[in-house]
C-alpha cells in the first residue's frame, strides 16, 4: 500500500512538471527570433564570459516575459546585447541591416555624415561630412553636436537609428539641429541625394625641391577600395613618384579584408594583423607578396581613423615602413561580423580582437603618431593645400635627406 502511494505521488509530480514546463516548440514566433538571436551572440561573440554574467539565465528571464509583438522582441534583444557592455554588438532592423551592406558595397542614399557618439554629452558628433555630399555643401563641420534629428533629441537614439533617419529617398529633406563649440546652436534643411562614394583620390604633386611626390586620399574601406588603390600606386610609380602621402583621417573603415589587401601592397613579406578569439587563439593575416613600392610613405591620421584605418596605420608603423602624423587615432580594436536574422533583421556581433603586429591592443586607446600635429577644422578644399600643417609636416620629412636615403638604400 505504502508503495502504491509513493508511486502515486511520483507520477503526479511527473504529471505537474509536464504541465509546466512545456517544450521548446510552444515557443511563439517573437521567442523564437528572441532565441534565434541568442544563439548566434551564444556561439559567436568574443567573451565567453558575456561580460561576466550567466548567459543562459539572461535567456531564462527574457523568455519569461511577454513578447507581444515584434518591437517587443526587437526591445527584448537589445537589452540582451546592451548587458554585454560593447557598443558595436547590436542589432540591425531590416532597413538599417540592408542600409549598411549597401554603404560597404560604395553607394548610399542620405546626406553623407561620419558620425560617432560622444560619451560625455550623449549626442551624436560629427566625425567628418563625406567630401561632395550634401552635408558637406551645407557647411556640416566636423565635431558638431547633433542635438536633434527632424525634432527627435539624438540622446534617444542609437548610431544605427540615427543613420537610419538620415537616410531616405533622393529629394526629401531632414532637419539636424546642430552645435557648434564657437557659434552656438545652428539648423541645417539638407536634401537627401544618392551618395557614391569613391574611395581614392590620388595625383602626382611636384614640390619645389624637385620631388614628385603622390597625395592618396583613402576615404573608406568598401568594396572598391582595393581595385582602386592599386591603380593609383600603379599610375604613380609609372608617373614618376619619388615618396608618397596616404591620408586616412576621417576614414571610419570598412571591410577588414580590403584593410589587410591594402596593406600587402605597401608591405614586403612581414605580419600586418594579429586577431584573437574568444579562445585566446591568435591567428595572423600577413603580407606575403612584395610591395608594389619600396618609395617612403607618411601617412595623415587624426581621432576620425579608425577600424580598419588602424589595422592598416599601425601595420604601416609596427613593421617600419612608414611614419605617423597627426592626432592619436580613435581606438577601435575590435572586429565585427554580420549575421542574418530570419526577420530580414541582421546582428553585428564583435567576434575577435586585434591586435598590430607588435601586439599592441590599441581598444580605446588607439594608435600614437610618430609626429604629433594638432589641426583645426578645414574645409574639403584645404585638404592636402598650404592651409593643412599635417600634410605640411609630412611633407617636410618627406623631404629630409635621412628619409631619402633610408627609401633609396632598401
Amino acid at each position: 500500500m505504502i508503495k502504491r502511494i509513493v508511486s502515486y505521488i511520483f507520477i503526479l509530480q511527473f504529471a505537474f512538471i509536464l504541465a509546466v514546463a512545456p517544450p521548446a516548440t510552444a515557443l511563439t514566433e517573437e521567442q523564437l527570433l528572441y532565441n534565434e538571436a541568442w544563439r548566434l551572440v551564444d556561439q559567436a561573440y568574443v567573451d565567453d564570459s558575456f561580460n561576466h554574467q550567466d548567459w543562459r539565465m539572461v535567456r531564462q528571464k527574457a523568455l519569461t516575459n511577454q513578447m507581444p509583438d515584434r518591437e517587443a522582441t526587437y526591445k527584448a534583444i537589445r537589452d540582451m546585447l546592451d548587458s554585454l557592455g560593447d557598443p558595436f554588438t547590436r542589432l540591425l532592423q531590416p532597413k538599417q541591416y540592408k542600409s549598411l551592406k549597401t554603404s560597404t558595397s560604395g553607394e548610399l542614399t542620405g546626406v553623407g555624415l561620419q558620425i560617432i557618439q560622444n560619451e560625455e554629452s550623449g549626442y551624436l558628433e560629427v566625425l567628418a561630412p563625406i567630401e561632395g555630399s550634401p552635408a558637406a555643401i551645407a557647411g556640416l563641420q566636423a565635431a558638431d553636436q547633433i542635438l536633434k534629428i527632424d525634432n527627435i533629441p539624438t540622446t534617444d537614439l542609437s548610431l544605427d537609428e540615427a543613420a537610419e533617419r538620415m537616410r531616405g529617398p533622393v529629394g526629401s529633406t531632414v532637419n539636424l539641429k546642430v552645435e557648434r563649440l564657437d557659434q552656438g546652436v545652428l539648423l541645417f534643411p539638407i536634401k537627401r541625394e544618392r551618395i557614391a562614394i569613391n574611395p581614392v583620390f590620388a595625383e602626382l604633386r611636384p614640390q619645389p625641391n624637385g620631388q614628385d611626390i603622390g597625395f592618396i586620399r583613402l576615404r573608406q574601406f568598401n568594396a572598391n577600395a582595393t581595385q582602386e588603390m592599386q591603380a593609383a600606386i600603379t599610375r604613380l610609380e609609372a608617373e614618376g613618384a619619388e615618396g608618397y602621402i596616404l591620408d586616412l583621417r576621417n576614414n571610419p573603415g570598412g571591410l577588414l579584408q580590403a584593410g589587410v589587401e591594402i596593406a600587402q601592397m605597401w608591405l614586403n613579406p612581414s605580419p600586418i594583423v594579429y586577431t584573437v578569439d574568444r579562445q585566446g587563439i591568435r591567428n595572423s593575416f600577413d603580407s606575403k607578396m612584395g610591395s608594389l613600392t619600396d618609395a617612403p610613405l607618411m601617412v595623415l591620421v587624426n581621432r576620425g581613423s579608425a577600424s580598419a584605418s588602424e589595422i592598416l596605420a599601425g601595420a604601416l608603423q609596427d613593421n617600419g615602413r612608414a611614419q605617423l602624423v597627426g592626432e592619436q587615432t580613435f581606438g577601435k580594436g575590435s572586429i565585427q561580423s554580420l549575421f542574418n536574422l530570419s526577420d530580414g533583421s541582421g546582428l553585428a556581433i564583435t567576434i575577435a580582437k586585434y591586435e598590430t603586429p607588435s601586439h599592441r591592443n590599441i581598444n580605446k586607446v588607439g594608435i600614437k603618431p610618430d609626429k604629433i600635429v594638432d589641426l583645426k577644422t578645414l574645409r574639403s578644399d584645404q585638404v592636402g593645400t598650404d592651409a593643412d600643417t599635417q600634410y605640411q609636416q609630412a611633407l617636410k620629412i618627406l623631404a629630409e635627406p635621412a628619409v631619402i636615403a633610408s627609401a633609396t638604400s632598401t
